[in-house]
């Protein structure tokens, strides 16, 4: 039987608060396309969490939420900046060109997915050129596609230094509740002076549901034609916004984080082979040649290599310690049979 436990933090169920808040809004009859009570409380809840006067819309997925943010900061004659295996630049079928009508995505380096500055810093000396797109905006993710958590602090060095350069930011936080639970402060996003914000919900353990946030709410104008216009302004909407009211109301959108986030970290612990990036969110990534990688598929185990070679193993608000121990089980009989031994870890 092949297991999907660990393929992403997207294959389990939705949790029980989050249906729980459905089921309650699935109870008579409601006004349609965002005006309803539903998603004026759930977007006061968004609000609240991030301590700020945003405009919140609800679509249906990730990549419609990032491509619709980042359409709104870069004219298709102009660039966005982000790390060169970001989510928005990897995985995205070209999403954000098609909805910016051709705004082009330009890759940075950086350890872990943070995008190093000296990088943002070179880029943005190249300056003015009508030969190429030059950048108007900037994605960042928090946690990042390899699990890495910018820490308060540090996120906001890397917004200055963008802002400075006349980038509008935007943010990828599908993973934002894990980044919280690790400590990032949440509030600190409009400070930071981020523009857009794509919240994620599904991969917190919500339905399909993610928010885009108008941190910057001069972009609204006209916000909702946008959605419209691109299949995103569902009519039934409170069916995507009554999942936040039953994570964010209670405080279960950041504690089921922490309890992915330490199963992760249980993981990673048992971890025979060589860990790849810190474990600060609730992925693991490991180093594993292609024996051994066949063998865990052929052991039942369904997880993806991913950009930089390392395979990655997801955990979610409903891993249990009883699923990470067999899958730490398996990984250490395969370990043996290959001859790998344990290597130095990643540097935190």
């Amino acid at each position: 039987m092949t297991r999907h436990d660990f393929t992403s933090d997207n294959v389990a169920g939705a949790m029980p608060e989050a249906l729980e808040a459905l089921c309650r809004a699935n109870h008579g009859f409601a006004a349609s396309y965002g005006e309803d009570e539903a998603c004026t409380r759930a977007a006061d809840a968004i609000r609240e969490l991030l301590d700020a006067d945003a405009e919140v819309w609800f679509v249906a997925c990730g990549t419609a939420a990032n491509a619709l943010c980042l359409s709104a900061l870069a004219a298709p004659h102009e660039a966005v900046l982000a790390h060169e295996h970001a989510h928005v630049v990897v995985d995205e079928t070209g999403a954000p060109a098609f909805y910016g009508a051709g705004l082009a995505l330009i890759g940075l380096p950086g350890p872990s997915g943070r995008i190093d500055a000296a990088a943002l810093e070179k880029t943005l000396r190249r300056g003015e050129d009508p030969h190429w797109q030059s950048p108007a905006a900037i994605s960042l993710a928090n946690a990042t596609e390899y699990g890495a958590v910018w820490k308060t602090e540090a996120f906001a060095a890397i917004a200055a230094k963008a802002r400075a350069g006349g980038l509008k930011i935007h943010l990828d936080g599908a993973r934002l509740a894990n980044a919280v639970a690790a400590g990032f402060e949440p509030a600190s996003l409009a400070r930071a002076g981020v523009a857009t914000l794509a919240l994620g919900g599904a991969k917190a353990g919500a339905t399909p549901t993610e928010a885009i946030v108008l941190l910057d709410k001069s972009l609204g104008g006209r916000f909702g034609a946008r959605l419209k216009h691109a299949g995103q302004l569902v009519s039934k909407s409170r069916f995507l916004a009554a999942p936040w009211i039953g994570m964010l109301e209670g405080g279960a959108w950041q504690t089921r984080a922490v309890h992915a986030n330490a199963m992760a970290r249980r993981l990673a612990e048992a971890m025979p082979f060589r860990i790849a990036h810190p474990v600060e969110a609730n992925a693991v990534f490991a180093d594993m040649d292609r024996a051994a990688y066949k063998r865990l598929r052929e052991a039942g185990w369904f997880v993806w290599r991913v950009a930089d070679g390392s395979v990655r193993f997801m955990c979610s608000w409903a891993t249990t310690a009883e699923a990470v121990d067999a899958l730490a089980a398996d990984l250490g009989r395969i370990a043996e049979e290959t001859g790998a031994r344990p290597k130095a870890r990643a540097a935190p």
